[in-house]
């Protein structure tokens, strides 16, 4: 039975490198940390510019290693949208962005695998709420405002939909 362990690191998609925090916690592992380092950058390039979140697994008999890649924050998918650097300081006073229903639902699809909703109507009051944190207005409104047009049905032909592919 061979031994496997997991490093488990945030990096920017494409851009890893052997250094921190990669590279110290493969070192022991004695595997070919440049040959992980472009497995990482490979599987992460359609996440350019996000932060995501890999598990190396690595066999330490065989030095054998799997990249697992996860699902970007919300916050991330949320930026990248609104093509902002990062989120409000100020969310109250300070706006960074500003997302369609369309984004939104986008983001909902992209996240529905860790999220508890099980419609598209809840994922997006879900995804609404990081908005009002981040100060990212949905449609021109507040997400405080949205959430209330969602609850009062306003949306709802818009989230006519499933959250997931059956």
């Amino acid at each position: 039975m061979s031994e496997k362990i997991t490093v488990s690191a945030l990096v920017e998609g494409g851009k890893a490198s052997g250094g921190p925090p990669i590279g110290p916690a493969l070192g022991p592992t004695g595997v070919n940390i440049f040959q992980v380092v472009q497995k990482i950058n490979e599987v992460t390039q359609p996440y350019a510019g996000l932060k995501v979140p890999v598990d190396i697994i690595v066999n330490q008999e065989t030095k054998e290693f799997e990249v697992v890649v996860g699902i970007p924050p919300t916050s991330a998918l949320i930026l990248k949208e609104v093509g902002a650097p990062k989120g409000s300081g100020e969310p109250n006073v300070q706006i960074v962005g500003n997302l369609t229903v369309d984004q939104l639902k986008s983001v909902a699809k992209a996240k529905s695998e860790d999220l508890s909703a099980l419609t598209m109507k809840s994922a997006v009051m879900i995804i609404s709420g990081t908005c009002v944190s981040m100060g990212v207005t949905i449609e021109g409104k507040s997400a405080k405002e949205f959430q209330k047009e969602i609850r009062e049905g306003i949306w709802d032909a818009q989230l006519d939909e499933p959250l997931r592919e059956e």
